[in-house]
C-alpha cells in the first residue's frame, strides 16, 4: 500500500510544476485521495461487496469531485490532474503512467450488462481537459487526446486524436498540413486572440476573393486599354457593359456577417 502511494506522490513531483513537497501533494492533490480511495472501492468491488464499493465511490465523489466506478481498473503511476468532473466508468481500465486532466469522461455507449462498455488506455496515454472517450476500444500505448476531442474508435498507439468527432493524427502528411494551416493563420483546434477557428477560415476565403477582384479588374483595365489602340473605338464600346472594371468587392462588409 505505501510502494504504491509512494509511487503516485513521486509521479505527481514529476509531471506537475506546481507541486513543491510531498507533504502538499499528500494533503491538497484530489487526484490522489480519488486513486486511494477508489483502491479501497475496487478491492471491496472484487470480493463481492457491491454495495459498500459503490459507497467508498460515492465518498471519493463527494470530497473529490472525481467519480471512478469500483469496477474500473487502473494501473501504476496513474496521475489524475485538477481532476474535477472526471467520470470513469465501470469497464474502463487504465494503463500504467497515464494522465488524466479536468473534464475528462470515460464512458460508455452500449446498455448491455457484462459487457465491455468503456474504453481502455495503453501506457503512458495522455487525455486532455474536457475531451470524451467513449465506446469499449482501446486507446494505444502513448497516444494522446487533444482537449475537447470527442473520441469513438480506437486510437493507434504513439498517435493524437482531436477534434468532435476525433480524428487520428499519425502520420507526417498530417503532420505537414497542421502545420502549412497554422502560418496562413487558421488553427484548426486552437482558439487564437479571441477568434473561433470557422471565423478565421471565412476570413482566410473574404481575403482571397478580394485579391480575386482586385486581379480581374485589373485585367479589365488593360483589356480595355489595348481594345481602344487597336481599333480606335471609345473605349465603353470595346468593353461588354456588364463587365466589371472597378472593384465592388466589400469584404469589410462579408467579415461583419460571419462576426
Amino acid at each position: 500500500m505505501f510502494n504504491r502511494l509512494r509511487e503516485d506522490i513521486a509521479c505527481i513531483l514529476e509531471r506537475d510544476p506546481a507541486a513543491r513537497s510531498t507533504w502538499e501533494v499528500l494533503t491538497c492533490y484530489p487526484g490522489l485521495h480519488a486513486l486511494v480511495l477508489h483502491r479501497r472501492a475496487h478491492g471491496c468491488w472484487q470480493r463481492g461487496w457491491r454495495w459498500l464499493a459503490r459507497f467508498i465511490s460515492h465518498l471519493g465523489r463527494f470530497f473529490t469531485g472525481i467519480e471512478i466506478h469500483p469496477g474500473a481498473s487502473i494501473g501504476r503511476r496513474v496521475f489524475i490532474d485538477h481532476g474535477m468532473g472526471v467520470v470513469i466508468g465501470e469497464t474502463a481500465e487504465i494503463g500504467d503512467g497515464c494522465t488524466i486532466y479536468q473534464g475528462v469522461t470515460l464512458g460508455g455507449t452500449s446498455l448491455a450488462k457484462g459487457a465491455k462498455r468503456h474504453p481502455t488506455l495503453g501506457r503512458d496515454v495522455i487525455v486532455g481537459a474536457n475531451s470524451q472517450v467513449l465506446g469499449g476500444f482501446t486507446v494505444g500505448d502513448g497516444a494522446r487526446i487533444g482537449s475537447s476531442a470527442v473520441v469513438v474508435k480506437p486510437v493507434p498507439p504513439g498517435s493524437t486524436a482531436v477534434g468532435n468527432p476525433a480524428r487520428i493524427i499519425h502520420a507526417e502528411v498530417d503532420a505537414a498540413r497542421e502545420a502549412a494551416a497554422a502560418k496562413m493563420g487558421f488553427s484548426a483546434y486552437g482558439v487564437t486572440q479571441g477568434d473561433d477557428p470557422v471565423s478565421q477560415a471565412m476570413k482566410g476565403l473574404i481575403d482571397n476573393a478580394s485579391g480575386h477582384e482586385h486581379q480581374i479588374a485589373l485585367l479589365w483595365q488593360a483589356i480595355e486599354k489595348l481594345s481602344a489602340r487597336s481599333r480606335e473605338l471609345p473605349a465603353e464600346e470595346c468593353v461588354p457593359q456588364d463587365a466589371h472594371t472597378t472593384e465592388t468587392f466589400d469584404a469589410e462588409r462579408l467579415s461583419r456577417l460571419v462576426k
